[in-house]
C-alpha cells in the first residue's frame, strides 16, 4: 500500500539520487563516518578526488528502509553514480582496486590501486552534505 500512497521520504531519497551525480548514503557524516565501512568508502571517494553528496542515514530509520526498498540493496554505505546504484563498500573496494570505479565514475586513467585506509553525527532528516 505504501507503493500506491504518498511517501515524501521515499520521494526524497529518489530525488537527491536523482539530483546527484554521485551520491553516498552512509552511517554518519564524511567528516565523521560512524561505521568502518562508511569511513573506507568515503577514504576511497576521497582518494579519487571525486566530489560527492552524502546522506546520513542516523538521524531517522525511514531513509534506510525506503532507500533500501528503492535500491534493493539491504546494507549501508550504498554509493551512486549517475542515478545507478554502484553498490556497498565491498563493491566499491573491489572496483576501486581493479579500476573499474574510476571507469563508472567516468575518471581519467583509471588503473587499479590499494584501497586507503580510512579514519576511524549531525542530525537531520535527509540532510545532503555536499561535495560537489
Amino acid at each position: 500500500m505504501s507503493d500506491v500512497a504518498s511517501n515524501p521520504m521515499r520521494d526524497a531519497i529518489a530525488n537527491a539520487i536523482s539530483e546527484n551525480p554521485v551520491l553516498l548514503f552512509m552511517k554518519g557524516t564524511p567528516d565523521a563516518p560512524a561505521c568502518g565501512f562508511s569511513a573506507r568508502t568515503v577514504a576511497i571517494l576521497q582518494q579519487l578526488d571525486v566530489p560527492f553528496a552524502a546522506v546520513d542515514i542516523l538521524p531517522d530509520p525511514r531513509i534506510r528502509q525506503e532507500l533500501s526498498g528503492l535500491s534493493g540493496w539491504p546494507t549501508i554505505p550504498q554509493l551512486f553514480a549517475d542515478g545507478e546504484l554502484i553498490g556497498g563498500c565491498d563493491i566499491v573496494v573491489e572496483m576501486y582496486e581493479s579500476g573499474e570505479l574510476q571507469e563508472a565514475l567516468g575518471l581519467e586513467g583509471a588503473s587499479g590501486l590499494e584501497a586507503p585506509e580510512a579514519a576511524a553525527s549531525e542530525p537531520a532528516p535527509l540532510a545532503i552534505e555536499n561535495r560537489l
